[in-house]
């Protein structure tokens, strides 16, 4: 749950409109809350917490999407003519404003949520939070800037096609997209009613998650809306499947680099990486746009463009309108192929995924310019979508995390995995956010031995007891206090397995744990049973010298018993 924060909700909210006022980016806001008004709900907010009220997002800050209703600010989809103000608020808007949320302002996107670059309104192209030459992808485009700036704590958006995750990855910030129904849409004009879902940026994922669950649950006016099997959260070696490298072919200069980098660490900290074939998942994504489905964009939205015709060019995108009006012409024998092929699809996927707790990839292709995605609108949007468009349309849950910088930039990867998968993705996105080293001990570390505090005092936990490969041999050390030292040895036949413990060490606390190993021992790579390379304990060779071979007994503590020690 979030923590409170310093200062009360009113004079949060002043800050931030001072904040917004000075930051020079108008084309992040469609509306925003007059400075009286805010202020007095601000107020209201800070008596109910004086009063003992528990409001987990007291005075948090929040900007949604343009084509969220917000009770009393007009919505418009991006679009004027389409504008007209809500009496309600969304049930997502609604329920985190019970929890204490101020809402701010209303979002610029890319026009009725149909796009990934955030440049298709005539509010403005909203530019990067990095660098104001680049698009800030979409359509949530406001909603992302506006956290990734620092104007809002949390900010809502919507996710049909990747809306939810790739200005996430392109400004650097967190994007939680929830399995389908989990959020309610209720009050959300639809791009795709069937495949939409209301999705949260936040600057960190404890934020972002938290606002997430208190919106989830169902609502007796989303149809659609549902409860989902708890998830059985990460296995102590979580399986994750990674694209194969053709898969991975055309990412933008230096991407694959920091792609393996990301993939390496998250090995390191006790995953067992495995190599797939996403191309049913990549087939399925073509189908969002290229298929029948996209008559689900002219169901929402047709009509007003077809008896606004003469507004394209000005209040209408003609790259959006040309998208929608396209969906009229899908037929009923269409649809029925299309939904046919997709379950094929979406099976074959799953199988592709069985026994992995998510996929690993980059969440998008390449960060364009402005200039780029005006000169080609279609092929550049489709481009950015190559790792998001399937998992709405296959029913999955994803999660977008920052993961570093290239050339000055972010960089930013997607874990997606099955309907109801979230709070493991969300376990996995901690495991990349806050990375950790799993390390193998046999000595003196041990549970119970004079040195497991070390590993306690680093914040490590026990992961399970297990045994090395057959390729390695104990020694009993001529040291004070006694200790085991661990070496590999080569030759087939010439180790043995050796039992001990598996810890995982926070990083942050890592580096002082390694400080403190003494000589002769040192942190090297121990092969464990199952395969997996770790981090672990082992001796320098010349401390073997008059070291006593106890292999034989296959752990430190069988040969502690029978020595009396």
């Amino acid at each position: 749950m979030i923590h409170s924060l310093p200062g009360g909700a009113a004079a949060r909210a002043a800050e931030a409109l001072d904040r917004i006022e000075a930051s020079d980016r108008p084309e992040i806001w469609i509306s925003l809350r007059t400075r009286a008004d805010l202020l007095e709900e601000a107020a209201a907010i800070d008596a109910k917490v004086a009063g003992g009220e528990v409001l987990p997002l007291a005075g948090r800050l929040l900007a949604v999407k343009d084509n969220i209703d917000v009770r009393g600010l007009p919505t418009t989809a991006g679009a004027p003519s389409y504008a007209y103000t809500p009496a309600a608020d969304a049930t997502a808007v609604a329920r985190l404003r019970a929890a204490g949320a101020l809402v701010v302002g209303k979002t610029n996107l890319d026009q009725f949520a149909t796009g990934l670059v955030g440049t298709r309104s005539p509010y403005g192209a909203v530019r990067n939070a990095w660098d104001a030459t680049r698009i800030s992808g979409g359509s949530s485009s406001g909603s992302a800037v506006a956290v990734a700036l620092g104007l809002v704590d949390l900010a809502l958006g919507t996710d049909t096609a990747g809306s939810g995750r790739v200005p996430a990855a392109l400004n650097g910030i967190v994007g939680v997209k929830p399995s389908r129904g989990l959020v309610p849409v209720t009050g959300v004009v639809p791009a795709c009613y069937t495949l939409d879902c209301v999705t949260v940026f936040g600057r960190d994922l404890a934020s972002a998650r938290a606002a997430a669950e208190l919106m989830s649950g169902p609502d007796p006016a989303d149809p659609l809306s549902r409860t989902l099997p708890s998830d059985g959260g990460v296995p102590p070696v979580p399986r994750v499947a990674v694209p194969t490298s053709e898969h991975l072919e055309g990412l933008a200069p230096g991407w694959s680099v920091a792609f393996e980098a990301v993939v390496a660490r998250l090995a390191s900290a006790g995953a067992e990486i495995v190599e797939t074939d996403i191309s049913p998942l990549l087939e399925a994504s073509e189908l969002l746009y290229e298929g029948a489905f996209v008559a689900e964009r002219y169901a929402a939205v047709g009509s007003h463009l077809e008896d606004h015709r003469d507004l394209i060019g000005t209040d209408l995108d003609p790259t959006v309108a040309s998208i929608v009006l396209a969906g009229a012409a899908p037929r009923a024998v269409d649809w029925a192929r299309d939904t046919a092929l997709l379950a094929r699809l979406g099976a074959e996927g799953r199988s592709a995924l069985a026994g992995c707790a998510a996929l690993l990839t980059p969440t998008t292709t390449w960060h364009p310019t402005i200039a780029e995605v005006a000169a080609d609108p279609v092929g550049a949007n489709a481009r950015l979508g190559r790792y998001t468009n399937f998992a709405n349309l296959l029913d999955m849950a994803s999660l977008a995390v920052p993961a570093g910088q290239v050339g000055g930039l972010p960089f930013g990867v997607l874990l997606t995995g099955a309907a109801g998968s979230d709070r493991t993705l969300a376990a996995l996105g901690h495991l990349l956010l806050s990375p950790s080293v799993d390390v193998f001990v046999v000595g003196a570390h041990l549970s119970g031995q004079t040195l497991n505090h070390q590993l306690v005092e680093a914040g490590a936990t026990l992961l399970r007891r297990t045994s090395t490969s057959a390729a390695y041999r104990l020694f009993a050390l001529e040291t004070v206090p006694p200790k085991p030292g661990l070496v590999r040895v080569g030759g087939p036949g010439t180790g043995a397995r050796i039992e001990g413990e598996l810890w995982r060490v926070p990083a942050a606390g890592f580096g002082a744990f390694v400080g403190g190993v003494p000589a002769p021992m040192v942190i090297g790579t121990v092969e464990l049973e199952e395969g997996l390379s770790v981090s672990g304990f082992l001796v320098e060779p010349y401390a073997l010298e008059g070291a006593v071979d106890i292999s034989v007994h296959g752990d430190w503590r069988s040969y502690q018993s029978e020595q009396g020690l």
